[in-house]
């Protein structure tokens, strides 16, 4: 639900004095198996659990997470962490739209509850995954103080790291299992500063991780210098400005589009702008909807990569949802999880969270303190851990040409060259392999992100890397 600066600062500060001053919640119970869902028709077909990890003891900061162990072999298969982008979208998302095994059924939703099915083309086929919201403020994930609502991207990985201590130990049957750090936009600034981490305190401390690798779809890396400056190139390559428009845009900038030197080049970028302001950035097929996957894309040199809700505040019992509106499921995920009976059905700690977001909001302080997370993806790499990098061709976001420039950047060198890769009998994208063990992937016709619009190409391309068989 969109809601305005005024009034999520004010549930902010609700929740927190709550907080501090009532608590009437207990700690012990942290976590919950759950065999049913509000919303959902019968026993659930997998097995699912809930609960919060205490990462910061002195600053009372709790994260929320959602397990779903593979509906495989969960003694065998791997165990991947994975974080949502935003930063600050929780991980709901990720279990009920983007990777997981529930949906939200969108395209018959009416009124009241929304209803969620089982989707089949889930990762937790072949892995099991903790679903963690992350950075505090994410989700249900919150602090008993002032101090621990305030973040960054490196407290926020060494937050995870604790998560991860903390889990395992309360998960012993898992601690020998494959463990792969995963997640998909804004998480990639975090992914591989993570697992450089684990890998610190495996050669330092001794410390009981089974990390094998890691993996990061659609993903920010190097917001400033490669992310955004690749959007102008994007467009011509997806044939979205003219050529003309393209080269002398190119020229006039010498092909620095994030800081104009010259008024002549801000005119040209205040033309592509122009041609290209009623595009979807996160999905360049699907409808211009504005919500978080498809935010306008203003003027290039200033724009950055937050959570920006335009869509238009629905309330609870309408049936005037854009269904032809991906995004719309993130409407519906506010529906859902603000419900008393699924937060009930959830274990959420009462008082906690008073109004849940999709997506958390501009005031709970976040401080973006790593501006590039191509050093990291070096370092983790060096240390022979492989990694699978993948893109929807169709995402303008975090577009693969940018992805493809700083992994050019690395100067690895190319082990098996550019070529197709199938499911299903056709060419469902893209890949190459460097070496380092990193591997490059695009998804075709998908935007951002990936697993949400092709989840079967995806579930197939995981199901391979993670096995060591090529894509």
């Amino acid at each position: 639900m969109a809601y305005s600066q005024q009034e999520t600062k004010k549930c902010f500060l609700i929740s927190l004095l709550f907080l501090l001053c009532c608590s009437p919640w207990q700690l012990v119970s942290a976590r919950k198996r759950i065999d049913n869902l509000p919303g959902f028709d019968g026993p659930l077909p997998f097995a699912l659990e809930t609960g919060y990890v205490e990462v910061d003891e002195d600053k009372g900061v709790e994260l929320f997470y959602y397990f779903v162990e593979s509906e495989r072999n969960p003694e065998e298969d791997p165990l991947l962490l994975w974080l949502t982008g935003g930063p600050g979208c929780s991980s709901l998302l990720g279990l009920a739209i983007e990777i997981g095994p529930l949906n939200f059924d969108l395209q018959n939703y009416e009124n009241g509850l929304p209803s969620i099915y089982y989707k089949p083309d889930s990762w937790t086929q072949v892995s099991s995954v903790i679903f963690v919201d992350s950075p505090v403020g994410a989700g249900f994930s919150y602090s008993r103080t002032t101090e621990g609502w305030q973040t960054s991207d490196t407290e926020t990985a060494r937050r995870l790291l604790h998560f991860l201590y903390k889990w395992l130990e309360e998960h012993p049957k898992f601690k020998s299992n494959r463990l792969y750090i995963s997640g998909s936009s804004y998480a990639g600034m975090i992914i591989p500063v993570l697992a450089v981490e684990i890998a610190i305190a495996k050669e330092s401390h001794g410390a009981q991780f089974n990390l094998k690798g890691y993996l990061a779809g659609n993903p920010m890396t190097d917001i400033e210098g490669f992310d955004k400056n690749a959007k102008v190139p994007y467009f011509h390559g997806m044939g979205l400005i003219s050529d003309e428009l393209y080269e002398s845009t190119k020229k006039i900038c010498s092909g620095n589009y994030m800081s104009p030197s010259n008024i002549h080049c801000a005119k040209y970028l205040d033309a592509v702008n122009e041609v290209t302001k009623d595009i979807n950035m996160g999905y360049i097929l699907e409808p211009y909807c504005g919500s978080v996957n498809s935010p306008r894309p203003d003027q290039i040199p200033s724009r950055t990569i937050e959570r920006m809700s335009y869509i238009e505040e629905v309330p609870l019992g309408s049936s005037r949802l854009p269904k032809e509106c991906r995004d719309a499921k993130y409407q519906l995920s506010d529906f859902w999880a603000n419900n008393g009976t699924v937060r009930d059905a959830l274990g959420i700690r009462k008082g906690t969270i008073v109004d849940w977001n999709s997506c958390t909001n501009l005031d709970v302080p976040y401080t973006k303190d790593i501006h590039s997370a191509v050093p990291y993806h070096r370092i983790i790499t060096n240390k022979g851990y492989p990694a699978l990098i993948y893109s929807g061709d169709h995402d303008a976001l975090a577009s693969f040409i940018s992805t493809q420039a700083w992994i050019r950047s690395l100067n690895f060198s190319i082990v098996d060259d550019w070529r197709p890769w199938y499911s299903g009998g056709q060419v469902a994208g893209f890949t190459r392999k460097y070496s380092n063990n990193l591997t490059f992937a695009t998804v075709k016709g998908a935007g951002h992100t990936a697993a949400e619009c092709k989840p079967r190409e995806c579930l197939a391309m995981l199901d391979r890397w993670l096995s060591g068989a090529p894509l």
